[in-house]
């Protein structure tokens, strides 16, 4: 998949949204056919994994995270967490940040991913709907 961003302005301070961000079962919430299981315990940090898992019934496919970078916002600085995706369906990478903006804060979805086998022609298409289905993920994490 060729790289996309997506950014969502919210009233939330840059410490609430980036709770909400990092709350990974959550995203499931809103990703169709998706659960999400954290693998190892917590708190949140480098090291974490977990599993998306989109399937319909017996048929689908994991996306295995692991977090390799984390620093949580504080004392007016952003935060920012890098994920690498280790699965064999799904490899790449996504970076959720957020920062202070105005009264509230930004925050900022980075990602190049893509599955296995994607042809390189259908890489333009599979960033669009990246950029679709992960700008709403964003919004309603942070909206809702």
């Amino acid at each position: 998949m060729a790289p996309f961003v997506v950014t969502h302005d919210t009233l939330l301070s840059p410490e609430q949204a980036w709770a909400r961000i990092t709350d990974w079962p959550t995203h499931a919430r809103f990703v169709p056919l998706t659960r999400i299981e954290v693998t190892t315990p917590p708190p949140n940090g480098v090291g974490t994994r977990f599993t998306a898992r989109t399937a319909v019934g017996k048929y689908g496919f994991d996306d295995i995270m692991e977090i390799v970078e984390w620093t949580a916002p504080a004392d007016g600085q952003p935060g920012r967490c890098r994920l690498e995706k280790r699965g064999r369906a799904i490899r790449g990478w996504a970076e959720l940040s957020v920062q202070a903006h105005g009264a509230g804060s930004r925050a900022t979805w980075r990602e190049e991913a893509s599955p296995a086998k994607l042809p390189k022609f259908a890489e333009r298409a599979s960033a669009a709907s990246g950029r679709l289905l992960f700008g709403r993920v964003l919004r309603k994490l942070l909206d809702g």
